[in-house]
């Protein structure tokens, strides 16, 4: 994909409309679900829209404004530290663009600034790039083409500044683009929803202020009923079923009013009480007014924690069932349950957030996570597959284990591909051949055959007198196939017959190794250590039978 420097002068508004249509490295973050500043689902929403973020003045003026004083302050320094000049520049590579802090002529450096934190200046300090600021930085290398990019944390001066080295990381930038061909996929199928704002409780009705006052010894004053009255009619207005963060908010602020209003009974009651012993009916008045507060309080407590579990519940489910079916449809596709477990995290990702709306973002941030993990395995499964049918030929039933063997990265299958198939031919040429000998006369008029005995070696000796036998050259070596067979193994082919690992030295065979107590031997030494054996007993009977 080529490369284009565009001449566009950075603020402009050509330069505006032209980051309107491309994906900015200085997005890439937000769109991985890494910047702190930015939510992806904010992100998807301007980019759907076309609306652009609406900064504050003092966001305008104390960070973005002062953030491009400070570089500008800095690139002088830069350039005396790497020896070059350095120039703001616009690239792109198709969708994709950069709009670097400085590049020299050369385009083989890139310069990369942000602002004095203190965190973040001792990470980079012991040569550490911060998280949420990779995604950029591997973007503008991607894009530029550039061998190296000297990424600066400063406020414009030498006392506060720190630099570090960043090059080009193949991985970074494989999850870049892939995260982008996700965040593509997402905005196709966005339905803009309408903006909200932080929830702020409607304003609760206050309740009427609690008196009780004794006149007398016997004579109470009070507005209970009228207290009652009121506080019935809150109680009833109250909505037991919040769902929204509007809602949510409204049912705490309630729960707050309640609580009030029973320290204003108890108040009141233990006023009254003060001026007067006995006052029976102001007393169950207030225990009961107190009571409709408390349990209402109380039971508003409940149903405002389980209701929010509710939601998490639904939005989490509501993850783990689209990841479900995003799975289904790549098996569907593939046409056999051949993709792999992908581990999905909705539950820890929203641990500790509160509000609705950062639930959501966070689940649907993960599931855009998720789901380039799923592309990439179902394309690493489609590849092997398709190597799989050009390669395996008519061997398909060397392949039986296909669901095992699409996992593995394409060049190692290719390899076992080979492998298998070279092997498999090499075992039915030798079938072949023994087959051959088989029907070749044991002897002709020319004299005792003399038998080379390479693979299937005992095979050669049925039907031969004992001078045949002796006869029998040794094999010539047969390539090792990698398996292994123990000296028990060997024994339990041979039984009623043993031979220890002694016995097997003295014949000229040589173990290749131990796994715990077992000795190991070549698979492909086998026949020779029959022929071997054979040759062995052909020669002491031999040597009994001349005696």
């Amino acid at each position: 994909m080529n490369r284009i420097c565009h001449e566009l002068t950075q603020g402009s508004d050509e330069w505006i409309a032209f980051r309107a249509n491309h994906h900015g490295a200085s997005e890439a973050a937000a769109m991985l679900g890494l910047s702190k500043k930015v939510k992806r689902n904010e992100l998807l929403h301007a980019k759907v829209t076309c609306v652009p973020r609406d900064f504050p003045d003092w966001v305008q003026r104390n960070i973005l404004d002062y953030g491009h004083e400070v570089e500008a302050k800095a690139r002088p320094i830069v350039e005396e530290i790497i020896g070059d000049e350095l120039y703001p520049a616009t690239y792109s590579m198709g969708v994709l663009s950069a709009s670097c802090d400085g590049i020299n002529m050369a385009g083989d450096i890139a310069f990369e600034h942000k602002q004095w934190n203190a965190e973040h200046a001792a990470m980079v300090r012991d040569g550490i790039l911060p998280e949420e600021h990779a995604p950029q930085c591997q973007q503008v290398l991607m894009v530029t083409g550039a061998e190296r990019l000297i990424f600066v944390i400063s406020d414009g001066t030498r006392e506060n500044m720190v630099h570090m080295w960043v090059t080009p990381d193949p991985e970074w930038q494989r999850r870049i683009v892939a995260g982008w061909k996700q965040f593509d996929a997402d905005a196709a199928v966005y339905v803009p929803q309408e903006k909200t704002v932080a929830p702020v409780a409607a304003p609760i009705e206050a309740l009427p202020a609690v008196f009780v006052q004794v006149q007398g010894s016997l004579s109470v004053s009070d507005n209970l009923k009228t207290f009652g009255e009121r506080l019935t009619a809150f109680v009833e207005g109250i909505n037991k079923k919040p769902e929204t963060d509007q809602d949510f908010a409204d049912a705490e602020a309630a729960i707050k009013a309640l609580s009030r209003a029973e320290e204003a009974l108890q108040q009141a009651k233990a006023g009254a009480l003060e001026q007067v012993a006995t006052v029976a009916d102001m007393q169950r008045a207030v225990d009961l007014h107190y009571n409709l507060a408390r349990n209402t309080r109380l039971m508003l407590e409940k149903l405002v924690k389980a209701e929010k579990e509710n939601r998490k519940t639904a939005i989490v489910t509501a993850g783990q069932t689209a990841f479900k079916q995003y799975v289904d449809a790549h098996n569907a596709t593939i046409g056999k349950p051949y993709m792999p477990q992908i581990p999905a995290d909705f539950g820890g990702v929203i641990k500790s957030l509160k509000s609705l709306d950062s639930i959501q973002n966070a689940v649907d941030t993960e599931l855009a996570r998720v789901k380039i993990l799923a592309d990439e395995a179902f394309e690493k499964i489609q590849k092997n597959l398709a190597s799989l049918r050009e390669l395996g030929g008519n061997h398909t039933f060397l392949f039986a284990d296909v669901s095992t063997l699409v996992q593995k990265p394409n060049d190692d299958l290719v390899t076992l591909i080979g492998a298998r198939i070279t092997e498999h031919e090499a075992r039915e040429a030798e079938k072949r051949k023994q087959e051959a000998a088989n029907t070749t006369p044991a002897a002709e008029a020319r004299g005792p055959a003399v038998v080379s005995a390479p693979a299937e070696e005992v095979a050669a000796v049925r039907g031969l007198s004992f001078k045949e036998i002796a006869l029998i050259q040794p094999s010539q070596a047969v390539p090792d196939s990698g398996a292994r067979i123990t000296l028990g193994q060997i024994n339990s082919r041979l039984a009623p017959i043993s031979v220890s690992k002694d016995a097997l030295a003295q014949l000229g065979i040589q173990p290749v190794g131990k796994e715990r107590a077992a000795v190991l031997y070549r698979e492909s030494d086998y026949p020779g250590i029959c022929t071997a054996i054979i040759k062995h007993v052909v020669a002491v009977s031999s040597h009994k039978h001349a005696a």
